[in-house]
């Protein structure tokens, strides 16, 4: 804790956050503290979130995090080239998905995509831009989505039609 920056170090790697020096942090028997000495609610505010930063932090280091996406449809599927991800998603031509520095992509068989890494933020981040390559669509059900994320599907055209004559 220098120069306005936490770094925190383990097993799988170091972090750093910038933070601001209003809020103090003090480590006391093993255990890190933030501390707000005014009562202002943007200082309060900010000490809740490097409360959750800090955490996420140590979490990160020590196991490291992980977002699992699923593909579904017909024909869908990803591919694992050295570091790199391609992705065959119904376009005319692969999508390709380079992850940043310190991003590890696992397939498991060829519809189920792991993200992992000791950043939150960042897992969180490319797991999203992979699933916005293409979101679940509410009628059939089809895309990339989030492993136990539950899709509403929405009735058809021809649903409704069927519905509204027998009322």
């Amino acid at each position: 804790m220098e120069d306005g920056k936490i770094k925190v170090k383990g097993p799988k790697g170091s972090l750093t956050q910038e933070y601001n020096p209003q809020i103090k942090l003090e480590v006391k028997e093993s255990k890190v503290y933030t501390l707000c000495g005014s009562r202002d609610p943007k200082l309060l505010a900010l000490q809740g979130l490097y409360n959750s930063l800090v955490k996420n932090m140590l979490d990160g280091v020590t196991n490291g995090f992980e977002k699992k996406l699923e593909m579904v449809g017909v024909g869908y599927r990803a591919i694992k080239q050295g570091k790199n991800l391609q992705i065959q998603i119904g376009y005319s031509h692969p999508v390709i998905v380079e992850p940043p520095e310190g991003i590890e992509l696992q397939v498991e068989g060829v519809n189920k995509i792991t993200v992992k890494g000791i950043d939150k933020q960042v897992v969180g981040e490319i797991a999203a831009e992979i699933r916005r390559i293409r979101e679940v669509e509410p009628y059939k059900g089809k895309g990339i989505k989030y492993a136990g994320e539950r899709v509403r599907k929405k009735a058809g055209k021809a649903a409704k039609a069927a519905a509204g004559a027998v009322a």
